[in-house]
C-alpha cells in the first residue's frame, strides 16, 4: 500500500509538472484557454499513451483512469487564469521597464522555468516508464525497460514541441533524451539489487542531476552546423 501510494504521488508530481510546461508552451504561443489545457494535457500524458500502445494496453491508462488527464487539464487552465489575470500588470512593467528589456528578462524567466518543470516531469516519467516494463513482465533484457522508460519521459515533450510548431526540444538542447536515457539505465540497473522504490528515486535524481548540470554548464551533444551566410 505505502509503495502504490508513492507511485501515484510520483505521478501526480509529474502530470502536474509537465502540464505546467505544456501550459506556458501554449501562452508563449499565445493560444486560448482550450489549446492551454489540451496542450497541457497532451504533454503530462502523452508519453504514457504512446508506452501503453506499446505496451498493448487498450485502452491507455490516461484514459481508463483519467485522474491525471483531468489534473493536467485543471493545472493547466489555473496556469492560464493566473497569467490571463496578470496580464494588466505585465503590460505595466513592460512599460515601466521598456518593452524590450522586460521581454528579454521574461523570455530568459520563462526558459528557466520551462525547463525546471521540464526536468522534473522527465526525471519522474522516465522511472514510471520504466516499472510499467517490469509490472508486465517485460524486463528480459535491459533493452525494453529503458526504451519504455526513455519514450515514457520524452513523449509528451515531443508531442507538445511538434503541436506547438516548435522543433523538438529533445533532439536540440541541454541532453534531454540523454539525461532520460542515463536515469533509465541506472533504475533498470539497480531494479532487482536494491529494490523498485531506491532504484526509481535513483534513476529520477539522476536525471535530474544530469539535466540541472547540463543547463548550468551548457553541456551539448555534439552537432554539425553549417554557416549560412
Amino acid at each position: 500500500m505505502k509503495m502504490e501510494y508513492m507511485l501515484f504521488i510520483i505521478d501526480i508530481i509529474g502530470t502536474i509538472a509537465f502540464a505546467f510546461s505544456g501550459a506556458m508552451t501554449a501562452i508563449r504561443k499565445e493560444m486560448d484557454i482550450l489549446g492551454v489545457m489540451i496542450l497541457g494535457m497532451v504533454t503530462a500524458v502523452g508519453g504514457g499513451i504512446i508506452r501503453d500502445i506499446i505496451l498493448g494496453i487498450v485502452p491507455p491508462q490516461a484514459f481508463a483512469e483519467p485522474v491525471f488527464a483531468l489534473s493536467a487539464m485543471f493545472t493547466s487552465a489555473l496556469v492560464f487564469v493566473v497569467f490571463y489575470f496578470r496580464g494588466q500588470r505585465i503590460r505595466r512593467l513592460m512599460d515601466a521597464a521598456g518593452a524590450k528589456g522586460y521581454r528579454e528578462v521574461s523570455g530568459q524567466r520563462f526558459q528557466q522555468i520551462l525547463m525546471l518543470a521540464d526536468t522534473l516531469g522527465l526525471g519522474v516519467f522516465t522511472v514510471v516508464g520504466v516499472r510499467a516494463a517490469f509490472d508486465h513482465h517485460m524486463g528480459v533484457n535491459y533493452f525494453l525497460p529503458v526504451f519504455l522508460g526513455t519514450i515514457t519521459g520524452v513523449g509528451g515533450g515531443l508531442l507538445r514541441d511538434m503541436m506547438a510548431g516548435d522543433r523538438p526540444y529533445i533532439f536540440v538542447k541541454h541532453v534531454y533524451a540523454s539525461a532520460s536515457i542515463l536515469g533509465a539505465c541506472v533504475c533498470v540497473f539497480l531494479w532487482r539489487r536494491v529494490g523498485e522504490e531506491a532504484a526509481m528515486l535513483t534513476g529520477a535524481g539522476s536525471v535530474i542531476a544530469l539535466r540541472f548540470l547540463a543547463i548550468h554548464y551548457r553541456w551539448n551533444l555534439p552537432k554539425i552546423t553549417y554557416d549560412r551566410s
